[in-house]
């Protein structure tokens, strides 16, 4: 039997004498293009960890998971009566087996089933959140509240499915400018190590937000597979998203805005006449003193909407009332001499 010293002495008499670099050495880039081999970059990749997913589609995937996060954090805020944010906090692709390893047991695992999809995603959201939403649903002011180690009981299950719900409608209605889909909660686990949607190897999209309550805070994670979100790929670059989105809303919110607009109340005011006095004689003017204009009485008035000058209109009276008949309007570029505001 040999000890360490005797061991490490014989390692160290059959190890190789490191080879001093040659100025200019370096692998050797065999090419049948004329590209200049000195400005030739070269980057490890890893076979291990395939990066699948472009930086287009990545940066798209961010913005259409931050609309997630405002309409949830809103909604939140309305469920909860307080003010609730939620942002996005990484956007990364990694493995199932790391995304897995990294959280927390037990925890909030909820499988979800997208109905125009093949696969599950999951929906990870930390205990460190999760109890100060189900103390607040109760009526707790989330003062000294202790967060316990231990999986949720079915009553805290039911309680945070309210919760789950306005998620998964919030990102319904994020995820309806590149697919209409529909999601819905199949399952729940408290040890993410039991659940294996996907191989370990296979490549995820894991979007991390950051949810925070008053003084409380704590993440949620979306991890959505490759293999799940692979037919809807295509339209996930960013040009292509934001081109969807354009067309297919536009004629949405054109109606929206007519309509909403056609309900919003507005101003109507004439001026008969205008002319300019000194401070003096302003401060001077009595009643029974006599205002001369440079408009004659038989001119028509000019109607104001919201101090924009529409419309010419003969003033007279209806029903014992003043009012004001509109002639005609404004046209665009018409000078019209007012500068009155009601």
């Amino acid at each position: 039997m040999l000890d360490q010293n005797e061991i490490d002495s014989l390692l160290s008499a059959v190890a190789p004498e490191p080879e001093t670099e040659k100025k200019g050495s370096g692998p050797q880039i065999f090419t049948h293009s004329g590209v200049d081999l000195d400005q030739v970059e070269i980057r490890q990749y890893d076979f291990k960890r395939p990066e699948r997913v472009s930086k287009d589609q990545m940066l798209a995937l961010e913005t259409l998971h931050e609309a997630f996060a405002r309409n949830f954090g809103a909604s939140l805020s309305g469920f909860l009566r307080t003010i609730v944010e939620v942002r996005v906090a990484a956007c990364e692709q990694m493995t199932y087996g790391e995304f897995v390893s990294g959280l927390p047991n037990p925890t909030s695992y909820n499988l979800i089933q997208p109905n125009e999809l093949e696969g599950q995603m999951c929906l990870e959201i930390s205990p460190l959140i999760i109890y100060p939403i189900i103390d607040r649903l109760l009526g707790g002011t989330n003062q000294d509240l202790f967060i316990p180690q231990r999986p949720m009981t079915a009553i805290e299950q039911r309680l945070i499915s309210n919760v789950l719900g306005r998620g998964l409608s919030a990102l319904s209605e994020a995820w309806d400018s590149v697919c209409p889909l529909k999601f819905d909660i199949v399952a729940h686990e408290s040890n993410p190590q039991l659940v294996q949607i996907v191989p370990p190897n296979e490549v995820v999209m894991v979007i991390g937000l950051e949810v925070r309550m008053s003084s409380r805070a704590g993440t949620m994670n979306l991890c959505i597979p490759y293999n799940v979100i692979e037919p809807v790929m295509d339209d996930l670059s960013s040009q292509s998203w934001f081109a969807v989105k354009k067309s297919d809303d536009d004629e949405t919110n054109t109606k929206r805005i007519a309509r909403n607009l056609d309900q919003a109340g507005v101003r109507i005011s004439a001026v008969l006449a205008q002319t300019s006095i000194t401070l003096r004689d302003l401060s001077e003017m009595q009643v029974g003193d006599m205002l001369v204009t440079t408009q004659p009485a038989t001119e028509p008035a000019v109607m104001l909407v919201e101090g924009e000058p529409k419309f010419l209109a003969q003033i007279g009276q209806h029903r014992g009332k003043r009012a004001a008949r509109v002639m005609r309007s404004i046209a665009k570029g018409e000078r019209i001499e007012t500068t009155f505001r009601h």
